[in-house]
């Protein structure tokens, strides 16, 4: 315990001026002091113990939209950076997105309903796999990496990719289908929403999604080293977090017109393709993760299960 008091000593200024990046006037965080002390710092004793200098430990972060995934992922970066002197790279599934063009090409050639970015079949997979494979490699060089534009639905331009210069000792890996698991055959054939009920009649929207799980997603997130799942209570709370994430990203975005930002109809639509698999995470996730973050219904961390000692 000292050892976490010294910690939260030395990472408490930067983390606090981080939570301060991220609040608006109508959104401030609460209980930010608890957060860090009595369950980012314990978890990054945790990751820090696992972690070998050699090559480097892959962190899956995931959890439903609107959870804090970035959020919580930047603070860990930050306390394994300050305190711990380790070289840690964070990241989300979400900046692998195939670009706008290659959506429209998959939707044509596939199902419309593939347009819309977020399930998988929908990120660019052999660019992750490349740099899962790259970060490893003994001769390590030089990595540029997309980073996308939610407020253009595109990806920025190349200028602005990450530039990972030197070998991470952790990556974070962040997103709301890490980890993510297909499900049976025959639970596939019910809808659980309209949108399915009205846009995918034939099911191949979502046998296409399931099987790119089963197979694909599956062989990427087999790399990960932990997983930590960041639980919330239901599905209508994911979409009133996702509906404030919104807003908050009209209240920072620069651009105003021509831009993606959602309307509340657009985000409850937008949800919908991410329902299936957020609720299939919800029933099988705290199964597999190595560690449980159970959040409340006021956006906080109640309680830690560590599954992988």
């Amino acid at each position: 315990m000292q050892q976490f008091s010294l910690c939260f000593r030395r990472v408490k200024k930067d983390c606090l001026k981080f939570i301060k990046s991220q609040e608006t006037q109508a959104d401030k965080f609460k209980n930010k002091e608890k957060m860090i002390k009595s369950f980012l710092i314990p978890l990054c004793f945790w990751i820090s113990k696992k972690a070998d200098k050699k090559r480097p430990y892959f962190v899956g972060l995931a959890g439903g939209q609107g959870t804090g995934k970035t959020t919580i992922s930047s603070l860990i970066r930050i306390i394994l950076t300050k305190y711990f002197k380790l070289n840690v790279f964070r990241i989300s599934i979400d900046d692998f997105y195939k670009t706008r063009k290659e959506r429209i090409n998959l939707s044509k050639r596939v199902h419309p309903m593939l347009l819309i970015r977020g399930v998988p079949g929908t990120h660019d997979i052999n660019m992750m796999l490349n740099f899962f494979r790259k970060s490893k490699s003994k001769k390590f060089k030089r990595l540029k990496l997309p980073t996308f534009n939610k407020a253009m639905d595109d990806r920025f331009k190349k200028k602005y990719w990450y530039d990972l210069k030197k070998k991470p000792d952790v990556v974070i890996f962040e997103g709301w289908c890490v980890g993510a698991r297909s499900e049976k055959k025959d639970t596939l054939k019910k809808n659980i929403n309209s949108l399915e009920r009205a846009k995918d009649q034939k099911q191949i929207w979502r046998k296409y999604v399931n099987q790119q799980l089963k197979l694909k997603y599956k062989n990427l997130f087999s790399q990960l080293n932990c997983l930590i799942y960041l639980k919330a209570k239901n599905f209508s709370l994911l979409q009133k977090w996702r509906l404030k994430q919104e807003r908050k990203l009209w209240v920072k975005s620069k651009v105003k017109t021509n831009s993606k930002i959602m309307s509340r109809g657009d985000v409850i639509n937008f949800m919908q393709t991410y329902q299936r698999i957020t609720q299939n995470m919800f029933k099988n996730m705290p199964k597999y993760a190595s560690i449980i973050l159970n959040l409340n219904a006021n956006h906080q961390i109640k309680s830690a299960v560590y599954k992988n000692k």
